[in-house]
Order: C-alpha cells, then sequence, then structure tokens
C-alpha cells in the first residue's frame, strides 16, 4: 500500500416561439376575448409544451436551457431580475445542500472510517467520483432525460471502474495505506462502477430518445457511429501495456490498474466535447455538478500523486510510469480549467452554468 415576474408592460414570453405561455399585458385576458376595457387581446393562453415542468424548460436541476430563451415587454428588466432572484434562490439552497452532504459525509469517513493517512487522499478522490455518477443518476432518473450526457464518457468510465476492481480485488498494490483501503476503497469503487452503469443504462435503454447524439459526436471518424471512444480506449490500452509500474508483480493486475489510471485522465474528453457543440452554450446544473465532482475527485488524488509518483516504478526500477501518470492527470486539469471558472461563477451566481465557444477541440 501507499505510505505518502415579468411585469404587466408588455408580457413575458417564456419557451419556443409559438408555443408555451405568454403573459398578457394590461387590459388583455387569457381566453382569447377582449378585457373589461375593450381592448382586444393580443396574446392567449396556449396549451404549454409536452416539458411542461419549469425544471425541464429552463436547464435548472434537471432540465435543458431552451436556445431561444428570452424575455419581451416594457417592463422585461423588472420581470427578469424578479423571475431570477427566485430561481437564484432556489438553486443556491439546492447547490448549498447537495454539497454540504458530501462533505459531511467525507468529514464522517475521515474521523470514524480513516486511519487519517495521507493517501487517505486516494479514498477521498474516490468518493468525490461516485458523488458526481450518483448526482448525474439523480438527473438522469429524476428528469427522465438523457439531454447534455455524453454516452462515450460513460463507456470510458466503465472500463476504469471495471479494470481498476480487477486489480485491487485481487492484489494490494495500489491500495491506499490508509484504514480505508481495507475495504471501504473496494466498496466505493464498485458503487462508482453500478452508478455508472445505471446512468449508461438509461442513456441507452428508456431515455434513449432524449439522447442528443448529434452532439456527442467525439471521434466519430471511420468507426460506426456511437463507437467513437475506441479512439481513446484503444490507443491507452497499449500505452498501459508498455508502460505500467509493478506494484503487484503481476502483469494483468498492474496493466489493469494502470489502464484505468491512464484512461480515466482522458473519459471526460467526449463529455467536454459534447459541452462545445450545445448551440446555446448552457449546461445542465445537474450535469455541471457531475463533471466539478470528477473534477474535484482528480485534484485531491493529483495531490497524492505529487508526493508518491516516486513509487510507480516498473519492474527495472525506472519511475516513467510514476511521470506518465502525473503528466496525464496534469493534462485533464488543464483542459478543465475553463469549465472550472464558469461552474465557479455559475454556483455563485446561482445562475445556469454558460460557456463560452470554441473553434478547437481542445480546452472548454
Amino acid at each position: 500500500g501507499f505510505n505518502a415576474n415579468a411585469g404587466y408592460g408588455g408580457g413575458a414570453s417564456y419557451g419556443n416561439a409559438g408555443g408555451g405561455y405568454a403573459a398578457p399585458s394590461y387590459g388583455q385576458s387569457y381566453g382569447g376575448a377582449p378585457s373589461s376595457g375593450g381592448v382586444p387581446p393580443a396574446s392567449s393562453y396556449g396549451a404549454p409544451a409536452a416539458q411542461d415542468a419549469y425544471g425541464s424548460q429552463y436547464g435548472a436541476y434537471g432540465g435543458t436551457a431552451p436556445d431561444n430563451y428570452q424575455m419581451g415587454g416594457g417592463d422585461k428588466d423588472e420581470g427578469k431580475k424578479g423571475g431570477k432572484k427566485s430561481i437564484a434562490v432556489q438553486a443556491l439552497n439546492q447547490n448549498v445542500l447537495m454539497w454540504a452532504g458530501f462533505f459531511t459525509a467525507s468529514l464522517f469517513v475521515y474521523f470514524m472510517l480513516s486511519g487519517g493517512d495521507f493517501s487517505f487522499l486516494m479514498t477521498y478522490g474516490a468518493m468525490a467520483r461516485m458523488f458526481g455518477f450518483g448526482i448525474l443518476n439523480l438527473k438522469t432518473f429524476k428528469s427522465q432525460r438523457a439531454t447534455g450526457v455524453s454516452v462515450k464518457t460513460l463507456q470510458l468510465y466503465v472500463l476504469v471502474f471495471f479494470f481498476r476492481l480487477t486489480s485491487i480485488i485481487r492484489h494490494e498494490g495500489y491500495l491506499p495505506y490508509d484504514k480505508s483501503g481495507d475495504w471501504l476503497y473496494h466498496l466505493i469503487e464498485g458503487m462508482s462502477l453500478f452508478f455508472t452503469a445505471a446512468a449508461l443504462y438509461a442513456c441507452m435503454g428508456p431515455f434513449k430518445h432524449t439522447y442528443q447524439a448529434d452532439l456527442d459526436r467525439f471521434g466519430e471518424h471511420v468507426v460506426p457511429p456511437g463507437m467513437g471512444a475506441v479512439w481513446l480506449a484503444g490507443p491507452i490500452l497499449l500505452v498501459a501495456i508498455l508502460v505500467h509500474p509493478n506494484l503487484n508483480a503481476d502483469f494483468l493486475s498492474d496493466t489493469a490498474w494502470t489502464y484505468a489510471m491512464y484512461l480515466e485522465s482522458a473519459a471526460l474528453i467526449p463529455q467536454l466535447f459534447m459541452f462545445q457543440k450545445q448551440t446555446s452554450g448552457v449546461v445542465e446544473l445537474l450535469t455541471a455538478h457531475f463533471v466539478a465532482a470528477l473534477g474535484f475527485g482528480r485534484i485531491m488524488e493529483f495531490f497524492f500523486w505529487i508526493y508518491s509518483y516516486h513509487e510507480l516504478a516498473n519492474a527495472s526500477g525506472s519511475r516513467l510510469p510514476g511521470y506518465l501518470a502525473l503528466f496525464a492527470q496534469f493534462v485533464q486539469l488543464v483542459l478543465m480549467l475553463d469549465f472550472f471558472w464558469y461552474y465557479y461563477l455559475a454556483v455563485k451566481n446561482a445562475t445556469p452554468l454558460v460557456l463560452p465557444s470554441h473553434n478547437g477541440m481542445g480546452i472548454v
């Protein structure tokens, strides 16, 4: 193991053009008949769109903000302020409760189930990943939509957790030296695999009609549609076979753990790529929390490996596997820098997360 409200001025229009709810101006009525003032109605109450739930239309916790979302009318600024304020308070409360719950659980685990060793950072990183995929399942099953989620990223993470488990169940070389490495780390990784597989099933099964395959197109060159992840999984497997540490003194076990480590550093690339392809640039808040939790977990593990990479030596004593593992994690964090900044602004202001548009794939 390791040691180391809208006003009455002109009406606010919500939703897509030609449908949804239109708030009437002063003197207008809902039914299409003139009001007492004799003024012909300018708007009427129309049948709401299929997705009439507020959260489903505005991207707040389980829905996607429509591309043409806008507010119109004479007092639109006042209305926007009132509406934003109420939405912001609700969103902020959910943000605080969700993350507060995670950090409370973290303290419990640290003081009750951990020995306080530095290697607990590995367990903490694993907890953050499990928390992230728990958020994703909440988002998917509660809204019954798979919008904004990259199936390719889920496919890669299934491989990550599967191969890591095949190594740590059989051997102890890559387990945290901390007491949490006795059984808790295994449980967390197993739950992460279950959550990831459940989210993948939801996206490809009952909610497949909401999956945005036209946006999730990373790597779809030469290979059949939906198989773009192979351009990451294949080459990384080859690298893991050629360059891996030897802590378990078992080729299959060492390669499996190394493959999971390298692959995890690239697994979020299809999701970040999908964010860029969204024309509105708006990312659903729960999806943003999911990605942020994975990034937080990677930061925790990166801190650990900064001080422990030297233990990842191969059979001949070379530290190349350690250097490569550290480099791979660093590259992942660099790719997420923009995301982290806009996520911070969204949480701070309790607003939807809006990413800028970029011409290249690279950083979000």
